[in-house]
């Protein structure tokens, strides 16, 4: 399995243009914030079913994005407890409009998605804007 340098690598091809870069600073956290708030609509349990997988790929790679995302995954639930709107309308709206963002950078990049080669890249994406983050930040991931 590749090193989470290697990943980063590989996903980073396909986002060179600094429009498509811009779209999935965006994009990326849109569409987890998204994901997750659906699946909390659905069920706390079905959340919990969804993340713990997705934080234990994380952490079989690296300990500081995992918990990083631990925190982003606290902050959406937080976002979703007491949410005074239909939570379920507006993650797939967001949903929506944050994949019509994605494939429009990849148009302009003139690359396809790279998670059309490895499925893996639907979870290394965010991981990907956290590392830069950490690095922003001086730590290490």
């Amino acid at each position: 399995m590749p090193t989470l340098d290697e990943w980063f690598a590989r996903y980073g091809e396909s986002h060179r243009h600094p429009v498509n870069k811009a779209l999935h600073w965006v994009c990326v956290p849109a569409i987890t914030w998204s994901v997750v708030a659906l699946a909390w609509w659905l069920s706390p349990y079905a959340a919990l079913a969804l993340t713990a997988p997705a934080l234990a790929f994380y952490a079989y790679f690296s300990l500081p994005i995992a918990l990083a995302m631990l925190i982003v995954v606290a902050l959406i639930v937080a976002s979703l407890v007491h949410a005074p709107i239909n939570v379920a309308a507006l993650a797939i709206a967001v949903f929506v409009v944050a994949w019509i963002g994605q494939f429009a950078g990849h148009r302009i990049e003139g690359r396809k998605p790279a998670f059309l080669d490895d499925v893996k890249f639907l979870l290394i994406g965010p991981a990907w804007v956290l590392g830069f983050l950490l690095r922003r930040i001086g730590l290490r991931y």
